[in-house]
């Protein structure tokens, strides 16, 4: 969910005279109001067709591929990744095309390291237009990228899926296969946001891929094994005024289920109604959580010491239908996400119980800033 922040950002960013930016702008106030004239909107459930719904939606403004990922050594080294490819329409309709560079299309990507071992997380962003070759998706066979980060399809079908970064001295290079269905978000993929009309995305997830490759982090070279969780994400929207912020959970536990939920913030504290999240049997099959299903409580607060953001510093997470009661705990504390826009993302554990059955596991967590202090009970 990272993606909504990061592409309603870039837009008002990209309106803005140099001189009125700045880094200290929160993730609600840059997702306010945009002009969505001339874009389609999510207004109601559509049929996915595949493998075109796997590529680029241009007559939405924004849209992202967004992969995370828990992987160990085998001495078990853990790392954690992360890997946005997001695109970023300027204007509703195509340019007259009277130059190679010319393009209403610019895509943003983020790319992300935590090395527990080290304690350490590092993050990077990068920008492109889509023309010349050096940005661009495509949906058969599958490919994004921008310049060498990219998701790619490896053959005929969509998976298995090469995703390959480099920056610095860190890399990787995996590949991630499949072990559950696809599941659409929502109501039928359509997700709401809030309750003005067509302020809704297209939403659905592969929420447990089998990933193996390599890690490369300062010359060292890891062969690593794991899971990852894709996220794909289109829509014309923004949170509504009453809206504040949000926290996303995606959750894979070792009884074979999957977790998300994402609680969107009211402005007053509260939760609001349009939050929302999927549970993913072992076998595949799926249901919605509605936000009152779901009880959601911080555990601390932790501040950064770079930014001076603060953010809760681990979560207790109660699904009583299920009897399911986890806690959520970040592998490194500091996973902030210092780029164009500040937001916490990174690997988390897990661990509780399901009934009388003991249940661990890993996963991503996304927290962006909280304007207030944070009460935890």
């Amino acid at each position: 969910m990272l993606a909504l922040a990061a592409t309603g950002y870039y837009l008002w960013l990209h309106a803005q005279p140099r001189s009125n930016v700045s880094g200290d702008v929160s993730v609600g106030s840059a997702l306010g109001g945009d002009d969505s004239a001339g874009y389609q909107r999510a207004y109601q459930p559509r049929p996915f067709v595949f493998p075109a719904d796997h590529g680029p939606h241009p007559e939405f403004r924004n849209e992202w591929w967004y992969v995370t990922g828990n992987l160990a050594d085998a001495t078990g080294r853990e790392f954690g990744y992360q890997l946005t490819l997001f695109r970023i329409a300027l204007a509703p309709t195509v340019p007259v095309v009277d130059s190679a560079w010319r393009t209403n299309q610019v895509y943003m990507g983020h790319f992300a390291l935590t090395d527990v071992v080290d304690n350490r997380h590092r993050a990077f962003e990068r920008f492109s237009r889509g023309a010349m070759g050096l940005a661009g998706a495509q949906a058969a066979p599958l490919r994004v990228w921008l310049e060498d980060w990219e998701l790619a399809s490896i053959g005929p079908e969509t998976l298995p899926l090469r995703v390959r970064a480099h920056q610095d001295d860190i890399a990787v290079d995996l590949l991630l296969d499949t072990a559950k269905p696809l599941v659409l978000q929502g109501e039928q993929g359509l997700y709401q946001k809030s309750v003005e009309p067509g302020n809704a995305s297209y939403y659905y997830s592969l929420t447990r891929l089998p990933t193996r490759g390599v890690v490369s982090l300062g010359g060292q070279v890891f062969t690593v094994s794991g899971a990852s969780w894709l996220d794909r994400e289109w829509s014309t929207s923004a949170l509504g005024p009453e809206q504040s912020g949000w926290d996303w959970f995606a959750l894979q536990l070792d009884d074979g289920r999957d977790v998300m939920f994402y609680r969107l913030r009211r402005k007053d504290g509260g939760i609001d109604p349009f939050s929302k999240g999927i549970l993913v049997a072992a076998d595949g099959s799926a249901r919605v959580l509605r936000w009152n299903e779901v009880d959601l409580q911080p555990v601390g607060e932790w501040i950064s010491s770079k930014t001076g953001d603060r953010y809760p510093a681990g979560w207790r997470l109660r699904v009583p239908t299920e009897q399911m009661d986890l806690t959520v705990t970040p592998k490194i504390a500091d996973q902030e996400m210092r780029l164009t826009v500040r937001y916490w993302e990174g690997a988390v554990a897990v661990g509780g119980h399901a009934g009388e059955r003991a249940v661990a596991g890993q996963g991503y967590l996304e927290m962006t800033q909280y304007e207030s202090l944070i009460s935890t009970r």
